[in-house]
Parts: structure tokens; sequence; C-alpha cells
């Protein structure tokens, strides 16, 4: 049952963050007013936020990788780190006094969700350890 749940969680951070970066590359504009920053980029800063979207993208195509070839450890240990970069996303919206409600309620959740399904996958594929044997005693 953890296998199943682990497999549609990280399908459905996959789908999510293709979509919320490709919306980057293909509309940065758009995108970028529900990022959470008070001043969208201007002049050529556009190109900043493709750069954002690309980044997005990759990082699904990571994961995307991983859960295909079923190598579920290593998926769990790369949510863990890509969620980093959903902190560092909350963490540039707050330390630019952009709206604290989407720095939380997108950003921070996305990345506690991610590393919760992190540590779901490595507690799915943790190495039970052998079991005990006794020390030889001495005759």
């Amino acid at each position: 049952m953890l296998k199943k749940i682990n497999t549609v969680l990280a399908a459905a951070f996959i789908l999510f963050i293709l979509w919320f970066g490709t919306g980057f590359i293909l509309d940065p504009e758009t995108s970028a007013q529900g990022f959470g920053l008070p001043h969208p980029a201007s002049g050529d800063g556009g190109g900043f936020l493709i750069v954002k979207g690309i980044r997005d993208v990759v990082l699904a195509l990571v994961l995307a990788v991983l859960l295909l070839t079923d190598h579920r450890r290593a998926l769990g240990w790369a949510l863990l780190v890509e969620s980093l970069a959903a902190y560092g996303d909350m963490t540039t919206v707050l330390a630019h006094h952009g709206s604290v409600a989407t720095a939380l309620a997108v950003h921070c959740l996305t990345a506690t969700l991610m590393a919760a399904n992190g540590l779901l996958f490595l507690h799915e594929t943790r190495k039970v350890g052998a079991p005990a044997v006794p020390a030889p005693q001495p005759a």
C-alpha cells in the first residue's frame, strides 16, 4: 500500500512541477504573477523567469526518470534534495517582501510535502537488518 501511495504522490509532484515549469517557459509574465514576488521582472529580466521554468522542468524530469526506472531509494533522496528548491523559492519570496500567503501556501507546502514523500520512499526502501546472531560462548 505504501508503495502505491508513494508512486501516486511522486507522479503528482512530477506533473505539478512540469506544469509549473512549462508555464514559466511559455508564458513567463503570467506565471510570475502567481509566484508571490511583489514586482515581476521588468525590462530584460524576463529571461530569468524562463531560467526558473527550465530549472523546474529539469527537476521534474530527474524525478520522472528515477520513478520510471524504479530507482525508488534514489527517488526518495532526490525528492528530499529537490524540496530545497521549493524552500529556496519560499525564502526568496519572503526576503523580497512578497506574498507571505503564497510563500507558505505554495512554496513551503510543496517543499514540505516533497520532503515527506522523500522520507516515505526512504522508509519504503529501508534495509531491514539481518537477525541478531548471538555471540559464541566460550566452552
